[in-house]
């Protein structure tokens, strides 16, 4: 139904597709792969008018079509679910998802109760138990996401385009989504499916097609191919996935936290974290699991001075107490946090990657106070070596390289402070796995030289794979401290689930 021909696209001066050939079939979950900066999410865009300006033709239904935007697109029948979501935070369930589609009634004005309906219909399909009126920006990321799937519904658009829709969900929410998308498939639509968890893949995708460095290398049937088969197609060599070379001698205690409770902002008696306490030792990965609204990332920007009015509780690094009123305080104390949202929190899009990597340490790059262009270059170029980042020069906008890339400059820009303490929350989401493997050897050569680190993380594989000691957390507590020779998918799994009451 969906056909790119011979489509090929620059940005400055940089290949992204060369002469990508790809077949997108009716009824079939069509899963693009390859790692970051393959070229994937440029030929989405591509293929559902974001970019406009492209060598090559898609043919929809047999017929070349050449979109102006991503409108005239949808007007067509293909619809984009980003990996980044396009949602209006202070607008409505309803506002986001009519957004330039209004209802009218026949006086011009807004049919306010036709959306609210149709709005509810959508979400009665999805299963998302939200009110219509409810504010995007008081949905957990989970939810935004099948939002955002409505808003391709309400088009009722024959391609779908999903990239990395279960990246920010939980697992209830991917089996929802999976139940969506098998629907769509028997009503015959075409459903283009990215995504780095392999595992995912085979549970919910027909057909593969790889693309390499911004080239097409081949297409199948999920049903003839393996794991490692897979990787191997991807990444055009093996993969050896790193892992710690078994349990680390805990070295002296470098971070210690001792009843840390966080209040809901706002409230006086809902709670987020509950009397919080665990010590972190030097040169030691602590895992920290649980599901989503367990309070991680709250745990995380607690200790990091984010939340200072509303926490309570001791901190002490080196055996010294701290009182953190902002993250400046924890930054000199030589605590880093490496957030959730790299595009939201630990980038700035319009900047180049020099000015990302040196924004932390701006105090240190100066002559005669001002700035010292030569000091930055040379901070940038060290960390751009050190971490293999993949840019055409120090300034290219960090809002045109891959998730992986970015995701390294997010790091750079933090270990260019030399922290004691990293903590990194979600720190391999949306990145291929030649990339994790790099981040994972990462962590462990900064461990090793005596950091110590904390990952939060939602992928039980990864956790035990990197994680010395294992902290799982429910509904704000810690429920559960396992070392890696006793933790278990499933003894994790079973701390982390809520405990009901009969």
């Amino acid at each position: 139904m969906l056909i790119a021909d011979n489509i090929s696209k620059s940005f400055s001066g940089v290949t992204a597709l060369d002469k990508v050939c790809l077949e997108l079939h009716a009824g079939k979950v069509n899963a693009i792969i390859g790692e970051n900066g393959a070229g994937k999410s440029t030929l989405m865009k591509i293929l559902s008018g974001v970019y406009t300006d492209y060598e090559g033709q898609i043919i929809f239904k047999g017929e070349p079509v050449r979109f102006k935007n991503t409108k005239d697109a949808q007007a067509k029948g293909i619809a984009i679910i980003h990996q980044e979501l396009n949602l209006v935070p202070h607008l409505s369930v309803t506002e986001n998802i009519f957004l330039g589609s209004e209802i009218t009634t026949p006086f011009g004005l807004l049919d306010k109760k036709a959306m609210r309906q149709k709005t509810q219909e959508l979400l009665t399909r999805l299963k998302l138990d939200v009110s219509p009126d409810a504010m995007v920006a008081d949905l957990k990321v989970g939810q935004q996401q099948v939002v955002e799937i409505a808003k391709a519904l309400l088009y009722n658009a024959e391609a779908i385009i999903m990239d990395e829709p279960t990246s920010a969900i939980g697992d209830k929410e991917v089996k929802v989504l999976f139940d969506i998308i098998t629907g769509l498939k028997d009503e015959g639509k075409v459903i283009v499916y990215i995504s780095h968890k392999l595992d995912e893949l085979f549970t919910i995708a027909d057909r593969y097609s790889v693309l390499r460095d911004g080239k097409f290398i081949e297409s199948g049937e999920m049903k003839g191919i393996g794991h490692d088969g897979l990787i191997q197609k991807m990444v055009g060599r093996e993969i050896i996935l790193a892992q710690k070379n078994g349990q680390k001698a805990a070295a002296g205690e470098l971070l210690a936290v001792s009843e840390l409770s966080l209040l809901k902002e706002g409230s006086k008696d809902t709670k987020l974290l509950k009397d919080v306490s665990f010590n972190l030792h030097r040169g030691e990965v602590l895992g920290i699991f649980g599901l989503m609204g367990a309070g991680r990332t709250e745990l995380l920007e607690t200790i990091f001075g984010l939340h200072a009015n509303e926490a309570t509780g001791s901190i002490s690094i080196n055996r010294k107490k701290h009182q953190f009123s902002s993250p400046a305080d924890a930054i000199k104390a030589g605590i880093a946090l490496v957030p959730e949202d790299r595009k939201k929190d630990g980038l700035v899009l319009g900047l180049n990657v020099k000015q990302n990597i040196s924004i932390t340490t701006l105090h240190n790059l100066q002559t005669g106070g001002m700035l010292d262009d030569g000091k930055e270059a040379s901070l940038a170029g060290k960390y751009i070596g050190d971490l293999r980042i993949k840019t055409s020069s120090q300034k290219q906008l960090v809002k045109n390289l891959s998730g992986g890339n970015q995701q390294k400059i997010v790091l750079a820009k933090w270990l260019a402070t030399k922290p004691s303490v990293l903590m990194l929350d979600e720190p391999t989401r949306g990145i291929d796995i030649h990339a994790k493997t790099e981040i994972y050897k990462l962590i462990m050569q900064l461990a090793d030289g005596g950091m110590g680190i904390i990952v939060v993380s939602s992928e039980m594989p990864e956790i035990l794979a990197i994680a010395d000691r294992i902290l799982v957390m429910c509904e704000g507590c810690i429920t559960a401290e396992l070392s890696t020779d006793e933790a278990t998918e499933d003894k994790i799994l079973s701390e982390a689930i809520p405990k009901t009451n009969h």
